[in-house]
């Protein structure tokens, strides 16, 4: 194999590809010759690939899971007093990362002039989104006032800057989030995009309807909301109760 440190060219790769299709061309056309010899029709050939597989062991792939981890309120909660307590610039950040819902790769770009402070509720506008999705989102009137406090008086520039004074990496922010989980003693694998997860669950548990969650999130499709959803479990939980409970 030509490649430098073991690694294969994508020549050699596409090469690997195209043997296998040709591989898997020629078992298709030997399986075409044998049931056309043997005059197999539709149901008779079903039969012949579920007991080849039975024969062989082969089993289909897990489906794709359809819900997503999240933190409950709890974890949020410990999770942004242990970011606080490392520092609050930090604490900040991750608070922020949360009740906006960002994706990281749109709250490293928040700047200064996306807060609108001033409104009621405050908003922030997230730019810089994933497949065009910009818009704004609300946070809570307390965040704002946390905000205005570490801004003090900041008209420009990026809203969470490093010592550099230029805007932190997405990898930055994933590695302030993992050491705050740590430092709190929280298992889950969390990440900045578990976070936007959790907050999601959180207003469906807490009511919001669909249609708002996804224009919180910023989804373009409904689908991809209703993922969250089918993680939320207060709705169907109070409903269950609920039921049990009718005379």
């Amino acid at each position: 194999m030509d490649a430098v440190g073991g690694v294969p060219k994508a020549a050699d790769v596409r090469g690997q590809i195209s043997d296998a299709n040709s591989s898997l061309h020629a078992v298709a056309r030997e399986t075409a010759r044998l049931w056309r010899r043997h005059h197999l029709d539709y149901d008779q050939t079903k039969h012949v690939v579920e007991h080849t597989r039975r024969s062989l062991g082969l089993r289909a792939p897990q489906e794709r899971r359809r819900t997503v981890d999240r933190l409950d309120r709890h974890e949020v909660e410990r999770l942004i007093e242990h970011a606080y307590r490392h520092s609050a610039p930090y604490g900040l950040m991750v608070k922020t990362l949360f009740y906006t819902g960002a994706r990281v790769s749109e709250f490293v770009n928040l700047r200064v002039a996306d807060l609108h402070l001033a409104l009621d509720p405050p908003q922030v506008y997230i730019a810089h989104a994933k497949g065009g999705s910009d818009g704004y989102v609300p946070i809570r009137p307390s965040l704002a006032q946390e905000l205005r406090t570490h801004l003090a008086g900041q008209t420009g520039g990026y809203l969470f800057e490093s010592n550099r004074h230029d805007r932190y990496t997405p990898r930055a922010v994933q590695r302030v989030v993992k050491a705050a989980a740590q430092r709190a003693g929280i298992e889950k694998h969390v990440t900045p995009h578990r976070l936007r997860a959790s907050v999601a669950t959180l207003l469906l548990d807490a009511g919001m309807p669909l249609d708002q969650v996804q224009k919180f999130l910023r989804h373009k499709q409904i689908a991809t909301t209703q993922i969250y959803a089918q993680t939320s479990l207060r709705g169907v939980s109070e409903n269950y109760l609920k039921a049990f409970e009718r005379r």
